[in-house]
């Protein structure tokens, strides 16, 4: 499955609502697996976002589902990577004339 790596801000609603954060990261996590994906490490951060996800899931399509459906609220705003493994480049780089 792809892996996802979510940048993520917090609005100026997700700061003062800042209390729910551990509820809505559970939900944030709930919806992940109900669309077929998995939140593998999540850890907030200093600096640039104030959050990082990484996920993975059954595809592009699915990943852009579940971020609208997370950015509904308005809490956060979020910037979103596809990561490869070092393992699956090796491969891509092997294949190469």
């Amino acid at each position: 499955m792809p892996i996802f790596v979510v940048l993520g801000n917090l609005t100026e609603k997700g700061i003062k609502s800042i209390k729910d954060g551990p509820k809505r990261l559970k939900e944030s996590e709930k919806l992940i697996e109900s669309l077929g994906g998995k939140l593998l490490s999540f850890y907030y951060t200093f600096g640039k976002y104030d959050w990082i996800a990484i996920t993975e899931g059954p595809s592009l399509e699915t990943a852009m589902k579940t971020l609208m459906i997370y950015g509904q609220d308005g809490t956060n705003r979020t910037r979103t990577l596809v990561a490869m493994s070092a393992d699956d480049v090796e491969k891509i780089v092997s294949e190469m004339p």
